[in-house]
C-alpha cells in the first residue's frame, strides 16, 4: 500500500499528517510507504488532479469520498467538510477507513 500526501508550499495543515498517517498504518497493520510530494505548479496540480493541500492518497485514490468527481484542481490550501465541521486535514475516520480497505 502507498500513501501520498500531496501539499503545496506555504499551506501548513501537511506537517501534521505523516506522524498520523504512520500510526494509522500500524493501527491497521500495514507496512505501507508513506511519500510526500510538493505539487509546484497549475499544470502539475492539473495533471495530479490536486484539490488542494493536504491532498492524501491511498493507492491512488483520495480519502474523501466523491473526490473523484471534483474538477476544481489548483493550487490552493484544501478544507474539508465532514460531520466534525470545517477541517485542514481530512477527519481520521476517512484516513483510517481508506488504510483499512486496502490492507484487508
Amino acid at each position: 500500500m502507498t500513501v501520498e500526501v500531496l501539499y503545496l508550499e506555504g499551506c501548513p495543515s501537511h506537517e501534521r499528517l505523516p506522524p498520523r498517517i504512520g500510526e494509522l498504518l500500524d493501527e491497521v497493520g500495514s507496512r505501507g510507504s508513506l511519500q510526500l510530494r510538493e505539487v509546484e505548479s497549475l499544470e502539475e496540480a492539473e495533471a495530479e488532479r490536486f484539490l488542494g493541500s493536504p491532498t492524501v492518497r491511498v493507492d491512488g485514490v483520495d480519502v474523501e469520498p466523491g473526490a473523484a468527481q471534483r474538477t476544481d484542481f489548483g493550487l490552493k490550501c484544501r478544507i474539508y467538510h465532514s460531520e466534525a465541521g470545517v477541517l485542514p486535514t481530512p477527519p481520521e475516520e476517512w484516513l483510517r477507513s481508506a488504510l483499512r480497505m486496502k490492507a484487508a
